[in-house]
């Protein structure tokens, strides 16, 4: 599998049930209806561990939502693209050709039936353990951890060592951390 994760350059991520556990909280908070989602912070961390990387990030939800875009931007992802409906392929190729990017460069997360027209252009097609039986066939790879409680920080590292640079990752992560202690 190394070829296929040498190729990508875009790691496209589906949010609910992939980035989350799939559940979402909703509530009232002085007559504002308020969302709240629960967010792993390995996964967290194994995105900030493609930073320095060729390869970049984006999330791509057919559900718009603060808490999505709040999340991407404390993750410093600049690609948040929220679509009502299933309807990702137009917005993800809209990206591809913005970047100059082919979806042979692409590798996709996904964990449901939204997410199936995605899976199957792209390279690299994975899906996370808890995804409906239909994108786990779509997809080459199954991570071990479900959405939301690890997968894409697995998915990460997989690519990172496919490609031989998950060490350098690990140390800029690390070397980054020390000189801010430094300071």
């Amino acid at each position: 599998m190394s070829d296929p994760a040498r190729r990508i350059r875009l790691l496209a991520l589906d949010v609910d049930g992939v980035l989350t556990d799939n559940a979402v909280f909703l509530g009232l908070v002085d007559g504002r209806r308020v969302e709240f989602k629960r967010f792993d912070i390995q996964d967290g961390l194994g995105l900030v561990l493609l930073r320095g990387t060729a390869i970049e990030v984006a999330l791509v939800s057919a559900r718009p939502s603060e808490a999505t875009a709040l999340r991407g931007e404390e993750l410093g992802i600049t690609e948040i693209i929220q679509v009502e409906g299933a309807r990702k392929v137009p917005a993800l190729e809209a990206l591809l050709d913005r970047k100059g990017l082919g979806w042979d460069e692409v590798a996709f997360v996904g964990d449901d039936l939204a997410d199936l027209p995605v899976l199957r252009r792209v390279g690299l097609p994975l899906a996370v353990a808890n995804a409906v039986a239909e994108v786990r066939r779509a997809a080459v790879h199954v991570t071990r951890a479900e959405g939301g409680r690890g997968a894409v920080r697995e998915v990460v590292e997989w690519l990172l060592r496919a490609r031989g640079e998950y060490d350098d990752a690990v140390a800029r992560y690390t070397g980054s951390r020390e000189e801010q202690a430094a300071r």
